[in-house]
């Protein structure tokens, strides 16, 4: 504490106002004494001697007069070996622990280290004495599950620092001093596995930000395909509620081509969390056969805790993120639902008696989304490895109208845009990303050319699909009618992914690839048929065939065994050898 402390004079919600006498800062860390209780609560705005706070926790009991102290500090998240496999709230607090603790209805002003003090770590020091280092640079390094987790010189030990003494290889725990760092003046400064950073503060200790070109594989074919997410990249998926969002994130934080996976469930119903803590603990991490969660972190906040959470849920995950970038690593941040956090801040926003922007979002909207994607990225780091955040936030607008404020103002810097339809998740068409209305900036694993081709298919079905609503089919043309029919095809064994199917629900690159050659000769080629029920019928079988296709084990004798059978009813219309060419 700094000594500041100050007066309660109004309390309106999760926000109050404090009379202070000292020196307060702005995204400083106050404590309102209430009920014998210390609320932790951040300083978000400062009139004279009068700052404003929003408090973490629920506001009941706090009365005009009470008490409140100032730290002195950020609000930060400590940092170092033990984060993985840990589900916080948005303060790090260990939830399983603060239940053992406390009960499972969480008790007010209860605090936990985030990281367990009593675990040995088996320490192999990376430098030696004399050595000069600068802040991330790596000091030595622990074993943390199938990762080698770096101990690094402290983000905020700016300049240049020789080292001092270093710890020897061994056991230590998180709060022993592994190194002693000396500044140019003679000072020394102790270093201990961990360390704090605050998390509205980017971390930027990497030598260069490269530009995100690399697609970040997901095994999801119309993602992979049609609408790529880079490496390092931003994405967002907006939808209407019960579109399968979450089942879409559990996929990908499954067969995601990344190292770490760190979820945010930001003020999401209870009911979605619930689900999200008893179910990844279950999933099987296909890399390593072993649980997924070994290699995820999980903060949560549902929508019935205070408003100022969802705020501190999302920056504490996109620093845990950050913090692993630093070390050399993949890390996949999902945050669900950015929404959540738009309306707390339309709340708070309304408290501070803001002048509204559209629907009474706050006018800096755009600009707080924006730095929050703008943490993600790929960059070099001063020993010349490449780390990488990829952040993936899902939009809940109200009644899936895609033109509300904040799927506008995530719209504007995200990457890539995968839009979920009600129309096609009522049809049961998973994932139910709309194909026409969503798109993307980042590059595929297949030729734009073609992947342009294919998608031309299914716009042009549609517009006959939708003709049919009107005129019928009878008033179809043969011609336009074997276009929709092959649009149908396309979304029908290419578009749609069975996620319970083992097979299906993970496609690799190679077999994307495979497959997409198979149905890009049936598009392009110049099919004839008598009639409109002969044409209905072939494609009906071969939609079949391709569907069985789809679920056997690449490459294994079955799948040649199924191929077998798509060859034998492509050859009653078209010769499979010949290569048809694309226009």
């Amino acid at each position: 504490m700094t000594g500041t402390q100050g007066t309660v004079v109004a309390v309106n919600g999760n926000m109050v106002s404090v009379r202070f006498q000292g020196a307060v800062s702005m995204n400083e860390v106050g404590y309102v004494k209430a009920g014998g209780k210390l609320l932790k609560s951040e300083v978000i705005r400062i009139r004279g001697d009068i700052s404003q706070l929003q408090v973490f926790e629920i506001t009941k009991g706090i009365a005009v007069g009470d008490e409140v102290e100032y730290s002195g500090d950020m609000l930060a998240v400590e940092v170092g070996p033990g984060l993985l496999g840990q589900v916080f709230d948005g303060l790090q607090n260990p939830l399983p622990k603060l239940a053992a603790e406390t009960g499972y209805f969480l008790e007010r002003g209860v605090y936990l280290a985030p990281l367990p003090a009593d675990t040995a770590w088996d320490f192999t020091p990376a430098v030696h004495v004399g050595d000069t280092v600068e802040r991330g640079d790596t000091l030595g390094t622990v074993p943390e599950g199938a990762f080698t987790h770096r101990i690094m010189v402290p983000f905020n030990r700016y300049g240049a620092y020789t080292v001092a003494s270093i710890a020897g290889a061994g056991s230590y725990k998180i709060r022993d001093r592994i190194a002693e760092l000396k500044d140019d003046k003679g000072n020394t400064y102790p270093v201990t596995l961990s360390f704090h950073w605050p998390v509205k503060r980017p971390v930027d200790c990497y030598e260069e930000r490269l530009k995100p070109d690399e697609p970040m594989v997901t095994r999801v074919r119309l993602i992979d395909t049609f609408f790529p997410v880079a490496r390092g990249g931003t994405y967002c998926i907006p939808g209407p509620f019960g579109a399968g969002k979450t089942v879409l994130q559990q996929i990908t934080s499954r067969h995601a081509d990344v190292d770490i996976v760190i979820i945010a469930a930001c003020g999401e119903r209870a009911g979605e969390v619930v689900e999200t803590l008893k179910e990844f603990p279950e999933l099987t991490d296909p890399k390593t056969g072993r649980s997924l969660m070994e290699r995820t972190i999980i903060i949560c906040n549902t929508s019935s805790m205070p408003v100022a959470a969802r705020e501190a849920s999302v920056y504490t995950a996109v620093t845990l993120a950050e913090y692993y970038r630093q070390m050399g690593l993949n890390v996949l941040l999902l945050a669900d639902s950015t929404s959540r956090w738009a309306q707390a801040m339309r709340e708070m926003s309304g408290r501070l008696e803001e002048i509204p922007g559209e629907e009474a979002f706050p006018a800096y909207l755009e600009s707080t989304i924006a730095s929050f994607y703008e943490r993600a990225g790929l960059v070099r780091l001063r020993d010349g490895s490449i780390g990488s955040v990829t952040i993936g936030g899902t939009v809940s607008p109200a009644g899936g109208n895609f033109e509300e404020p904040v799927t506008q103002a995530t719209l504007k810097v995200v990457g890539a845009f995968h839009g979920l339809s009600r129309e096609r998740s009522d049809a049961r068409k998973y994932p139910a990303i709309h194909p026409l209305d969503s798109w993307s900036k980042y590059k595929g694993i297949i030729e734009a050319k073609k992947v342009s081709y294919a998608h031309g298919f299914m716009a042009r079905g549609t517009e006959v699909e939708q003709m049919m609503k009107v005129v019928g089919e009878e008033g179809t043309s043969l011609e336009d009618y074997v276009i929709y029919l092959k649009g149908d095809f396309l979304d029908s064994v290419y578009f749609q992914q069975n996620s319970f199917d083992p097979i299906d629900s993970s496609v690799s690159p190679d077999r994307q690839k495979y497959l997409f050659g198979k149905i890009l000769n049936i598009l392009a080629a110049k099919i004839s048929f008598a009639d409109k029920n002969e044409a209905r019928n072939w494609f009906n079988r071969l939609r079949q065939r391709f569907l069985d296709y789809n679920a056997t084990e690449w490459q294994s004798e079955q799948f040649y065994a199924r191929e077998k059978e798509v060859n034998a009813v492509l050859a009653e219309r078209l010769d499979p050898a010949v290569e048809q060419h694309v226009v």
